[in-house]
């Protein structure tokens, strides 16, 4: 299993350095298995799927700020030496890819921005139950309901729920305190990387005006909404939504935008 900068990490092609690098970035309390495996080995190009530290395979504890994310995600790319990238981030995993096109804007090639925002207002009763091992389990249970679509298979409802709860408290709790303290939303002008912004139809963790802004104040970016999914919307219809992520890669590798 390869790790880097501390870091667990699984890897598509990475000997290929002709093929259009994509890191993709999971959300809080998640791990690299929240992408599903359409998107982790696309195919024509080099794909990274991360756990964060504190995450799945990772060592160390979770952070509480996204900047030190976006952080550990920079020293990550070096220790491989993977100079620029694609970056795809779900949720809190889209806020780490925005701050490090703000901070760190060399590094990137390209956005994907899944149920993602500019600002992440956070629930402050479910942000004080994330904190207690006597309420975690139910908060748990709680964001998992919420993060899929009413018609979701039940299973992959509890699949998603039992990752997460493999997630220790303080690490989820540190990524909801990181997600309430981030806030872009006057800087997005800013950015001039292509960007893709994919969002749930029916997502209520991140609903769709969210996403819609994001299309509005990224001057490149192309909003598209995948029908009756919720905020796991690659879990949920999985081919659709690596059909709107390849759609996009493959407009910028006609662009040439390889390292």
């Amino acid at each position: 299993m390869p790790y880097a900068a501390d870091m667990y990490y699984y890897a598509y092609h990475p000997e290929d350095t002709e093929r259009l690098p994509v890191v993709l970035i999971h959300g809080a309390g998640g791990n690299h298995l929240h992408w599903p495996v359409q998107a982790r080995r696309l195919s024509g190009y080099r794909v990274y799927a991360l756990d964060l530290p504190g995450h799945g395979k990772s060592k160390g504890h979770g952070l509480h700020q996204v900047s030190a994310y976006t952080e550990r995600v920079l020293e990550w790319m070096e220790a491989i030496n993977l100079s620029k990238a694609v970056l795809v981030g779900h949720s809190m995993g889209g806020a780490i890819s925005l701050s490090m096109a703000l901070e760190s804007p060399q590094r990137v090639l390209g956005l994907g921005l899944v149920g993602a925002g500019g600002h992440y207002p956070v629930n402050a009763e479910f942000l004080e139950n994330t904190a207690h091992e006597a309420t975690y389990q139910s908060a748990v249970e709680f964001l998992a309901s919420w993060a899929f679509n009413l018609g979701a298979d039940s299973e992959l409802v509890k699949t998603v729920q039992r990752q997460m709860l493999e997630t220790r408290p303080s690490v989820l709790h540190g990524d909801f305190m990181a997600c309430e303290a981030f806030d872009v939303r006057e800087h997005l002008v800013t950015i001039k990387h292509p960007t893709q912004v994919i969002c749930g139809s029916v997502d209520k963790l991140m609903p769709v005006k969210h996403s819609q802004y994001l299309a509005n104040q990224i001057p490149s970016a192309e909003l598209t909404l995948i029908p009756n999914t919720g905020h796991m919307v690659m879990v949920e219809d999985p081919q659709a939504f690596t059909a709107a992520l390849e759609k996009f890669l493959g407009e910028l590798h006609d662009k040439k935008r390889i390292p």
